[in-house]
């Protein structure tokens, strides 16, 4: 990407637009999604394997769940628009640093209960049942803890989270990290090299959410 990340806030690369389709079991039928997409967010191709194994492996929310739900690092919203349509009656903030993204997502998700925004533009009193996220690894380590720090201390107390992490890309010290944050994180199952992962709060020793 010339030098550019997904995770860009505003990518320079020039503006090619593209389709991807996919389907999803939703309430046991095939729904099958067709997104636009554009260069400059990821995995702008193809429904990125990580993300597949999430939507096919993790439990969706019902049509009854009500609250609040995070796709956090929508992209152009592959998660927001497979929950939205799993969970109609709930609130889906699509969370994305690069505007791109977000510009696709409020394409793909016109019309129903998707409010794609900034981190900043969530609200603060915002907790949430549900977080789904095939987290950006490749920020760095640093950046990545930090970025969970952020968000998983605002699960509601019953809430889970949802994450899929490539095993060689560090899985299994996430795994670790996790647990000792005060987020025992359970493995939900395996699939093709990735692992996806139940976390909940420990509310014994869960840290404080970020300000």
């Amino acid at each position: 990407m010339s030098g550019e990340h997904y995770f860009t806030a505003d990518p320079a690369v020039a503006h090619e637009r593209h389709e991807v389709v996919f389907s999803v079991d939703v309430e046991g039928i095939a729904k099958e999604f067709r997104l636009a997409t554009a260069s400059g967010v990821f995995s702008w191709r193809a429904l990125d394997p990580g993300t597949a194994a999430l939507l096919h492996n993790a439990p969706l929310p019902g049509p009854g769940t009500i609250g609040a739900l995070l796709d956090l690092g929508c992209g152009y919203g592959p998660i927001a628009t497979t929950l939205a349509h799993a969970a109609p009656r709930a609130t889906i903030y699509a969370v994305d640093v690069n505007q791109r993204a977000l510009e696709l997502t409020r394409e793909n998700t016109a019309g129903t209960n998707v409010v794609a925004v900034t981190p900043d533009e969530v609200p603060a009193t915002v907790r949430f049942a549900q977080i789904w996220s095939n987290p950006p690894i490749r920020i760095g380590k640093p950046e990545l803890h930090a970025l969970l720090l952020r968000w998983l201390p605002r699960l509601a107390d019953d809430g889970v989270a949802w994450l899929v992490v490539a095993k060689n890309l560090g899985a299994d010290s996430l795994q670790r990290w996790l647990g000792e944050q005060g987020f025992p994180a359970e493995r939900h199952a395996n699939h093709k090299g990735f692992r996806i992962f139940a976390v909940r709060k420990n509310t014994a020793t869960v840290v404080p959410p970020s300000r």
